[in-house]
């Protein structure tokens, strides 16, 4: 029998005092608002909504419904998929949300600023806290992978000798460390569009918009985004994928969000189509 087990069995040594005897614990103090309490457990951190939409509806000067009062809530570090019929507001709705748009009604939230109230020169400050992919990756082609990642640091005034950290750290998230020296066109589709993702991610956003990552690419390359975007979303930032993609969102059995005339017509967990 061990000396620790032996000292468990025999109880207290002799001349110890008894539990009875023991002096009885302080009563407790008055505790500061807001601090933990003896004893609880403690609170978990408040989660903040990365974006919010109250009664949001577009109108074009043609008079074109473009979204119809829109309420969407997207909690900090989820992950949403934004499906519907082309015409359906999905657009629409991405361009409200970087401030390409402003809404004809309603209010828009992303990171808890108003953006109907938000000055111009306030744009640019917004848009680093958010990443966007695109179908078409956009990618500068006479830059390299480094370059065009560089490039969206550039454009907002980053000290230089920030910005070669930044740009190392997000070509290793894409595992594009190797081709950092690359031009597009030395680039497979998969690794064109994880430059993209890779440029969205390097000033660290709290939400990435992804909008159909996958349209150009064969399955199996599809499925390699997705897992990316999934990793990037469990490191704690938020990700909205617009896609026509049934087969990815039924396998994924995420939030889906369907738009269909400009209204949203579905809100839950499931697959691409409503479930009976």
């Amino acid at each position: 029998m061990s000396d620790a087990v032996s000292r468990a069995v025999a109880g207290p040594p002799s001349g110890a005092p008894r539990p009875d005897q023991l002096p009885a614990p302080a009563a407790p103090g008055p505790v500061a608002p807001g601090a933990p309490i003896p004893g609880q457990p403690l609170p978990l951190p408040e989660k903040r909504d990365s974006v919010r939409l109250e009664g949001v509806t577009k109108t074009y000067p043609n008079g074109k419904q473009a979204l119809i009062n829109v309420d969407l809530v997207i909690p900090e570090g989820d992950f949403i998929f934004l499906v519907g019929p082309s015409g359906a507001g999905k657009s629409t709705l991405i361009k409200l949300l970087v401030r390409d748009e402003t809404a004809s009604e309603g209010r828009v939230e992303v990171a808890g600023h108003d953006l109907g109230r938000m000055k111009k020169r306030e744009v640019p400050l917004l848009r680093r806290r958010i990443g966007i992919v695109f179908q078409d990756f956009r990618l500068l082609p006479r830059k390299t992978v480094q370059e065009n990642v560089a490039f969206a640091l550039e454009v907002t005034g980053t000290p230089r000798k920030l910005m070669e950290p930044a740009v190392e750290r997000a070509l290793a998230l894409v595992g594009l460390t190797e081709q950092a020296r690359q031009r597009p066109d030395q680039l497979s589709g998969g690794e064109q569009q994880r430059t993209a993702i890779a440029r969205a991610m390097v000033h660290d956003p709290r939400l990435i918009i992804a909008d159909e990552p996958t349209g150009n690419l064969d399955p199996l390359i599809s499925w390699e985004i997705i897992q990316l975007l999934l990793r990037i979303n469990e490191m704690g930032t938020t990700v909205m994928m617009a896609t026509h993609d049934a087969e990815v969102v039924t396998a994924l059995r995420r939030r889906v969000v369907a738009l269909e005339d400009g209204r949203v017509v579905r809100d839950e967990v499931g697959g691409y189509h409503r479930e009976y």
